[in-house]
């Protein structure tokens, strides 16, 4: 499938860029929606021995939320079907098979604040605004995504109000991003991407697929299936050679990626 609204890039080895690219705001269509759950479903066949992703905004902004002529002609009948497709582009960001950084700048409003929130972490320039419109435009939605990243006393704020926070805002108040300087903001997400990236490949993609099952377990539940994937890993020899590197604090040298 080629590209109509997503640009993606190599940074470095094992690190790829995906950035949203629609009109001046980067509002998400049904088409885009597309476009992203195709991508991040089938992320090794858009980026090439990927270990990780960091998914950023072109332009002035990250994501200002939906198209507002497509929520113009939503109806009972063809709802449905277009929460669906926003369904599954979030979700297949969310359980992309290796982690993705989001890197947020200027406004990431309703769908954009769902998106970031759907990334194992976000980055955010200390000036970017987090914000869930939705009751001012007439729909519901985003609020369980943001509470991935917030407490729910902010989620509620934030939604009941609609009124947008500055990133340093939302992280005194509770949010979970690494905000920096506006100028610092592609730096840094690539620079934790690298580190992400000099992992195991393969223990990276079994943490990635532990850390998606454990979000919602009870702490025992949760702890087995972290322990399981130890035992699991135990028998590879990326599990010996970054024991061994750590000990002699040397670089460890990992095997390409094989089937968890």
């Amino acid at each position: 499938m080629s590209c109509k609204y997503l640009v993606i890039d190599k940074m470095t080895d094992g690190v790829f860029s995906v950035r949203l690219s629609r009109g001046s705001v980067n509002a998400v269509d049904r088409d885009m929606y597309i476009e992203l759950k195709e991508i991040f479903s089938d992320i090794d066949t858009y980026c090439p021995d990927v270990r990780c992703v960091v998914l950023s905004g072109a332009g002035r902004h990250f994501c200002a939320g939906n198209d507002l002529d497509e929520f113009a002609t939503m109806t009972p009948d063809n709802g449905a079907e277009r929460m669906w497709r926003v369904r599954e582009a979030f979700f297949a960001i969310a359980e992309c098979p290796v982690p993705v950084v989001g890197a947020v700048h200027g406004v990431a409003l309703g769908t954009g604040l769902a998106i970031a929130a759907a990334c194992d972490f976000v980055v955010a320039a200390e000036d970017a605004l987090f914000g869930l419109p939705e009751l001012t435009v007439g729909v519901m939605g985003g609020a369980r995504h943001l509470a991935r990243i917030a407490p729910q006393p902010l989620v509620r704020r934030m939604y009941f109000t609609g009124e947008p926070m500055q990133a340093s805002a939302f992280a005194a108040a509770g949010g979970a991003v690494v905000t920096c300087n506006p100028d610092d903001l592609m730096p840094r997400a690539k620079a934790l991407a690298e580190r992400i990236a000099s992992f195991s490949p393969t223990a990276l993609r079994l943490s990635k697929q532990i850390l998606d099952r454990i979000e919602n377990e009870p702490l025992r539940r949760g702890y087995e299936i972290e322990q399981a994937g130890t035992v699991r890993m135990s028998g590879h020899p990326d599990s010996k050679e970054a024991l061994a590197a750590f000990r002699e604090k040397r670089a460890a040298t990992y095997q390409p990626l094989a089937n968890q």
